[in-house]
C-alpha cells in the first residue's frame, strides 16, 4: 500500500523489473515523470507522517540515489537552504 499520489511497491518492482527495450516510448515518459513526482514527495514528506512501507521504501530509495549519484544526504528543504546560503548563522 502507498501513501496519497505515491507509487506503491508492486508498482515500482514492475516498472524496474521490465526490461526498458520491451516498454513503449509512451511508458518510458510516463515512469519518467511519475518517479520524479514521486522522488519530490519522498523528499518533502517527513518519514514520521508516512505509512510504515512507504517510509521503508523511501529509505532504500534515498540511500540508492546517495550511492549512485555521491549524495551527502539532506532533505530537499535543506540543500534548498545551502544552494541560497539560508543555512549559516
Amino acid at each position: 500500500m502507498s501513501d496519497t499520489g505515491r507509487k506503491d511497491l508492486h508498482t515500482k518492482l514492475g516498472e524496474g523489473l521490465t526490461p526498458d527495450s520491451t516498454k513503449s516510448t509512451q511508458q518510458k515518459m510516463k515512469e519518467t515523470v511519475t518517479d520524479g513526482g514521486d522522488k519530490l514527495a519522498r523528499g518533502v514528506q517527513p518519514d514520521h507522517e508516512k505509512s510504515l512501507g512507504q517510509e521503508a521504501t523511501d529509505k532504500v530509495g534515498r540511500s540508492h540515489d546517495r550511492t549512485a549519484h555521491g549524495s551527502s544526504g539532506g532533505s530537499v528543504l535543506d540543500k534548498g537552504k545551502h544552494a541560497l546560503g539560508l543555512d549559516k548563522h
